[in-house]
């Protein structure tokens, strides 16, 4: 029974000693380089709004969370950060979503939104547009910015398209 031991002993060293025999390896020269997939990514997950309160804004986006469904996970303000997730309706996942918003310029406000579908990322354009509408709709209260993205997005003509990167205009009276 000891040389069972001893052997097993042994064994683990050699295994042991076997995991620090390959050093580091390098990792790929590209591992932090966005690529064109990722550009395009950022600018549908990307929109510019003119209100320079950063605090107005988080207000807007939490609101515009709770309407969509989405129950609040983390709120840090300082950093402009919200975090939300809620079940698919049809019950096959989860949905999650982290919302960051910053100044851009004293009277504007950059809002970005990355989207997971269980743990993939979602990719369509569309559901940031929605998502987009929703915001614009709880910091506004009116209908004007919710019709030009839907107007947007039903346009045939590609070029009459804008970037959703470009800052949306607020064309309804604020109270």
């Amino acid at each position: 029974m000891k040389h069972l031991y001893g052997l097993l002993f042994i064994l683990g060293l050699a295994l042991l000693a076997q995991g620090c025999v390959t050093g580091p390896q390098k990792p790929p020269e590209d591992l932090l380089t966005l690529s064109e997939a990722q550009m395009a990514s950022r600018a549908y997950q990307t929109r510019v709004f003119d209100i320079g309160d950063e605090k107005e804004v988080l207000r807007g986006v939490m609101s515009a969370l709770q309407d969509l469904g989405f129950i609040i996970e983390r709120v840090n303000g300082p950093m402009g950060m919200v975090t939300a997730g809620k079940f698919d309706p049809r019950g096959m996942g989860l949905v999650s979503l982290t919302v960051v918003s910053r100044p851009k310029e004293s009277t504007k406000s950059e809002i970005r939104v990355t989207a997971l579908y269980n743990t993939k990322p979602i990719e369509d354009p569309k559901i940031y547009q929605n998502f987009f509408a929703a915001v614009g709709r709880a910091l506004f209260g009116g209908q004007a910015l919710a019709e030009a993205v839907a107007s947007e997005a039903a346009s045939p003509n590609p070029a009459a398209k804008t970037d959703l990167a470009e800052p949306v205009k607020d064309t309804s009276k604020r109270q």
